[in-house]
């Protein structure tokens, strides 16, 4: 007596559904990812300015959000599938999936980070000092070029006393540091910092108490200025900063991120 041959896994009708979705969904992950990739190299490359890598991410983003959840549902059903058919190439067929899914995922998650949050005021020029803001000196020159100037409270449809209540409400927290370590110790621990935070010192002036410098953004390498005025004070010493944007009408909160985390790396 034969034994009746059994069918195997890899003729399963399923199979070549399960792989077309798996590659499917790899090409779209990929091909979205590149595109949005492709939109923060042309401002790089000064193929376009930053207005239009906005405007590419912004006429993808929609998509990928339901693409990312269509993605996830497919690589769920290739896995499950492919697991009870017992397919030799299951691992395979999810990795690309997987793959795919995460590439589309972070395609979307990417430009939602420049999304401000709820409340957050459409300035883009964060003091500690909102009476007497530190000025920029060795800083201005790189500046002349810039579409937003120096002048704090200088910004379309705003003027100081507004801006200055905007910062405070949405922004208590920025204020001056005071410290009971002398002058010249939080000057060393204020320069050290910006060094280890990535920014490029452009002066530093142990004497005044001053440190100019400018951080530059990792996607559309934006140009943000940032100037630190440590002085002496009866009990201590105080540090005032001020982190300003050489483009763009918001900063969608990122000079006061950027100054929380200087703040945070001195106490």
């Amino acid at each position: 007596m034969t034994d009746t041959p059994q069918t195997s896994a890899p003729s399963s009708p399923l199979r070549p559904i399960l792989t077309g979705l798996a590659i499917l969904t790899l090409v779209v992950g990929i091909g979205v990812g590149l595109y949005s990739l492709f939109a923060a190299l042309g401002v790089w490359m000064g193929m376009w300015d930053f207005r239009r890598g906005f405007e590419m991410l912004r006429s993808v983003n929609p998509a990928t959000y339901w693409l990312a959840w269509i993605s996830l549902a497919i690589t769920v059903i290739v896995f499950a599938v492919a697991k009870r058919l017992s397919l030799p190439n299951a691992k395979r067929l999810v990795s690309l999936a997987a793959i795919g899914t995460v590439a589309t995922t972070l395609t979307y998650l990417v430009p939602q980070s420049y999304s401000p949050a709820e409340g957050t005021p459409p300035i883009h020029d964060i003091t500690t000092d909102t009476d007497n803001p530190p000025q920029y000196i060795a800083i201005a020159p790189l500046r002349a070029d810039a579409p937003n100037n120096m002048v704090y409270g200088d910004q379309a449809n705003w003027d100081k006393a507004r801006m200055a209540a905007a910062q405070h409400e949405a922004y208590p927290d920025i204020v001056p540091q005071t410290f009971s370590e002398p002058k010249n110790v939080i000057f060393d621990r204020a320069l050290a910092s910006a060094r280890a935070l990535g920014w490029e010192i452009v002066d530093e002036n142990p004497t005044t108490g001053r440190i100019e410098a400018t951080d530059t953004t990792f996607w559309f390498r934006f140009k943000d200025d940032v100037v630190i005025v440590v002085t002496d004070a009866p009990q201590g010493s105080v540090l005032n900063a001020r982190s300003l944007s050489r483009v763009g009408t918001s900063d969608v909160g990122k000079n006061a991120a950027r100054l929380r985390e200087f703040f945070a790396t001195l106490h």
